[in-house]
Formats: structure tokens, C-alpha cells, sequence
């Protein structure tokens, strides 16, 4: 399954109402560490598949969503559980470091 696209309209389904760990990486497509992070960020939406959501928002798209988590350098990722925030990230990483956060 590929990378779901979250944007205003479908984040409370998707996100808040969840039943499983939703990783959200907050993007632009003019950021290179972002575009960096699209084949790792892929790759996790396809092993965690049915485990948990691997999300992405394009914060030019919808700054709505990037202001209310207070987003200030891209790539961001946070990890949303129960629909509470658990944990965030700011910058590149390994995937390792991701996967911390969703498990």
C-alpha cells in the first residue's frame, strides 16, 4: 500500500479515529531532504500495511494542518496514537529512527 495523502478533508479519519499508530511526515516538494525521505517513507507504508498508517502531508497543500502541529522545518514526522501526538521528529533520518517511532 502506498503512503496515504492526509489534507484537512480526511484527516479526522484517517488520523484522529485510527485504530493503529498513524506516521505523518510533513513535506514540501521543493525540500531535498523531503524528497530524500519519499523512497524510505514508501518503503515503511509497505511494510507496516495493516500495522500502521504511513501518512504524508504537503505542507504548502494544507498549512492548516502543518500550523496546528506547529510545524517549523520539514521533513517532520510525528507519530499519532489514539489520537493524541506520541511522539515527533524534526530533519532526515534513517529509517530505524522511524520505525522507534511507530512501534
Amino acid at each position: 500500500m502506498a503512503e496515504l495523502k492526509i489534507t484537512k478533508n480526511n484527516f479526522e479519519n484517517e488520523v484522529l479515529k485510527s485504530d493503529i499508530p498513524v506516521l505523518i511526515d510533513f513535506w514540501a516538494a521543493w525540500c531535498g531532504p523531503c524528497r530524500m525521505m519519499s523512497p524510505v517513507i514508501a518503503e515503511l507504508a509497505e511494510k507496516y500495511e495493516g500495522k500502521a498508517k504511513i501518512c504524508k502531508v504537503n505542507v504548502d497543500e494544507e498549512p492548516e494542518l502543518a500550523a496546528a502541529f506547529k510545524v517549523m522545518s520539514i521533513p517532520m514526522f510525528a507519530v499519532i496514537k489514539n489520537g493524541q501526538v506520541t511522539d515527533s521528529l524534526i530533519g532526515a533520518r534513517p529509517k530505524e529512527d522511524l520505525e522507534v517511532l511507530i512501534k
